[in-house]
């Protein structure tokens, strides 16, 4: 089995900053993408950002140049820095990993319990 806890968030003043940070652990070979998606109310979850395990990044247009992703592999453990806040970046924010599994050497997509964002105007 594997745990995704999530640690973070909170309350902002538009124009602030936050850190995400989610950490994978359990039954875990090693760990393929990590990514951090968000979920507004009354809308769909989309992805924030994403990062290989080698470094590469993706980001959504509506954050490029305010959030930086990055991971450790040692630690499995992912992070989401967020500076110029708006309040439209107020969401649940979800960290996702694909991770091997070393009972059925496949990997498997596994997602942390969310934290909520609040950016106030």
């Amino acid at each position: 089995q594997v745990q995704l806890v999530e640690s973070g968030g909170g309350l902002v003043q538009a124009g602030g900053s936050l850190s995400l940070s989610c950490a994978a652990s359990g039954s875990i070979v090693s760990v393929n993408l990590m990514s951090y998606y968000r979920q507004a109310p009354g809308k769909q979850r989309d992805l924030v950002a994403s990062i290989s395990r080698g470094g590469t990044t993706n980001y959504a247009d509506s954050v490029k140049g305010r959030f930086t992703i990055s991971r450790d592999n040692a630690k499995n453990t992912v992070n989401l820095q967020m500076s110029g806040l708006r309040p439209e970046d107020t969401a649940i924010y979800y960290c996702f990993a694909d991770v091997l599994s070393p009972r059925t050497w496949s990997y498997k997509d596994y997602w942390g319990q969310g934290t909520q964002v609040t950016v106030s105007s």
